[in-house]
């Protein structure tokens, strides 16, 4: 595959400017039943960036955080950060206070904007941060007259989703954007080494630690995309499902990167947990991309009303952010007529370092280095491990983060002296070059001297008909060290852990069985939808 051009672009906003230019007239952004062009898109997110430079204190490489989930408000207001010169802070909008204190006061952020729903929470905390600058927006703002009226009243009085709060120094987004409208926008002309978005790590793993992704790393990884994906998405003409929150990076550089140098269309879900509604949105339009993840495919593709969906214009579908099982992929090609094409990154690589070529796709596999990016195995003592062979993933690329936010202990830890970051995941390189992640170091489970991948484990108990889902742990066993414990959320009630280990015994090796199995109503996930093997063990633990 051939490498990308990083002398394309000298920064994001340039990237941005180009597809404003070409693409003025066409769709940029739909969510709840509003779209936006990118005309309007250039137009709204200059008048932000004015009120910014204007009517606040900040100035270019300060911090601004957005706490928002998929609204319209969201590219507005995070191109209008860039186009300020700001450094944007991707915010969870169902964090915890304690989080969402953390974060701030992390990254040092000096503005923030927030949905009204959460804005009783910024109020909590806001006395112990450096927040000056708080900006709230409501889900209806981007509407206009009445709609937007009634959007924001139901919303407030009648599903009454809006906790009452006092921010009596708080900015509306609303009269930002319409006192923005007077002032004059100096452009700014950040390099490809300038911090572009401090994107916290998940907190799966412990403490959330800020990436510091650059215009270069997101440029990169945009480009590296683009290349993988265009032999099935044209220019300006694709309309692309967005489920998953744009917060995060996997959504963040596919919908806001790789779809806006398209000239694509993205239509934003705000609540994909709300399926009746999600689905009653699909029925709309005749979308040709979707990018999801397993738990998202599985629930969808047990929905009489998802099957009965027009398929016909769909042309790729993305999986990405927690490993795609075999059951859920042949499903969703079996109910969609699709195959999912999956690729593999982190929040420290922008994200895609491994990507499944949609007319290539290996299921099983996290497809194949993306172009400019090397990938390799490593042992316990950080030495090189031949093709075949299970090891450490290491990468090496222009969509490496910059390093950990003012952690330089921490980015030493997992980039070294040549450029290779450290995954934490265990995966085999293939002779063709396809990788499979066997699983991550952290999650692995010791039987008895023999490491045990959970992903295998869940992936067998995944193609029995009646599972829903599955997550497997290590607990602590007297005989063994460790036993493999699975929880699992069926769709047959009369399931039992007899038919499970009969169904394991016949497709899984002797220690690699669970010996405990547990039925749950539902498994505990990030907002992503990334089902949390930490909370699992941690209950196991506390319940021992």
């Amino acid at each position: 595959m051939t490498d990308i051009d990083l002398g394309r672009f000298q920064s994001i906003l340039q990237v941005f400017d180009e597809s404003c230019e070409r693409f003025g007239d066409k769709p940029a952004f739909t969510c709840m039943g509003k779209m936006i062009t990118y005309g309007e898109l250039e137009e709204k997110s200059r008048h932000f960036a004015a009120y910014l430079q204007n009517n606040t204190d900040l100035k270019a490489g300060d911090r601004i955080a957005i706490q928002l989930p998929n609204t319209l408000m969201f590219p507005i207001a995070v191109f209008g950060a860039l186009r300020a010169g700001l450094i944007v802070v991707n915010t969870n909008p169902l964090y915890s206070e304690r989080e969402m204190e953390h974060q701030f006061n992390d990254s040092g952020a000096r503005a923030l904007v927030v949905l009204a729903n959460m804005a009783h929470s910024v109020e909590r905390v806001l006395p112990h941060t450096h927040l000056k600058h708080v900006f709230v927006t409501e889900l209806g703002d981007m509407h206009s007259g009445f709609k937007r009226v009634l959007i924001n009243s139901v919303v407030r009085y009648v599903k009454k989703m809006v906790p009452a709060f006092n921010l009596p120094h708080a900015i509306p987004f609303r009269k930002a954007l319409h006192q923005g409208r007077k002032g004059h926008w100096v452009p700014v002309e950040p390099t490809l080494d300038d911090i572009a978005v401090l994107q916290y790590t998940g907190g799966t793993t412990g403490v959330a630690k800020g990436a510091m992704l650059t215009h270069r790393n997101l440029v990169a990884n945009m480009l590296q995309a683009r290349e993988v994906i265009k032999q099935v998405l044209d220019e300006g003409s694709e309309s692309v499902v967005a489920p998953l929150p744009m917060y995060h990076i996997y959504t963040f550089t596919v919908n806001c990167m790789v779809m806006m140098e398209l000239g694509n269309h993205s239509l934003l879900i705000t609540n994909p947990r709300d399926l009746p509604n999600f689905v009653k949105e699909l029925q709309k339009h005749k979308f040709t991309g979707f990018v999801g993840l397993n738990t998202l495919f599985t629930a969808l593709c047990n929905r009489d009303d998802f099957k009965a969906l027009d398929f016909s214009n769909l042309k790729l579908t993305i999986s990405g952010g927690m490993a795609l099982t075999k059951a859920a992929a042949e499903r969703w090609k079996e109910v969609t007529g699709c195959d999912i094409a999956e690729g593999y990154g982190l929040t420290e690589t922008s994200p895609v370092a491994t990507f499944n070529s949609p007319k290539e796709i290996q299921l099983g596999s996290i497809g194949k280095p993306v172009p400019s990016t090397e990938i390799k195995v490593i042992d316990e003592e950080g030495q090189d491990l031949p093709l075949g062979e299970a090891g450490e993933l290491c990468i090496r690329g222009p969509q490496v983060m910059k390093g950990y936010w003012q952690r330089p202990d921490e980015t030493a830890k997992v980039i070294d002296v040549d450029g290779w970051f450290r995954t934490g995941d265990v995966a085999v390189i293939q002779e063709d070059g396809y990788a499979r992640i066997v699983d991550r170091k952290k999650d692995m489970i010791n039987v008895s001297g023999f490491n045990v991948y959970p992903n295998e484990v869940e992936d067998e108990i995944a193609s029995h008909p009646d599972v829903l889902e599955v997550a497997a742990v290590g607990v602590g066993d007297e005989k063994s060290g460790e036993a493999v414990k699975v929880f699992i959320v069926s769709r047959n009630p009369d399931l039992s852990a007899k038919e499970i280990r009969d169904w394991c015994k016949e497709r899984l090796t002797g220690y690699k069985l669970p010996k405990i199995i547990e039925f749950r109503d539902e498994l505990p996930k990030t907002n992503v939808g990334k089902v949390l093997r930490r909370q699992l063990r941690d209950e196991e633990k506390q319940a021992s």
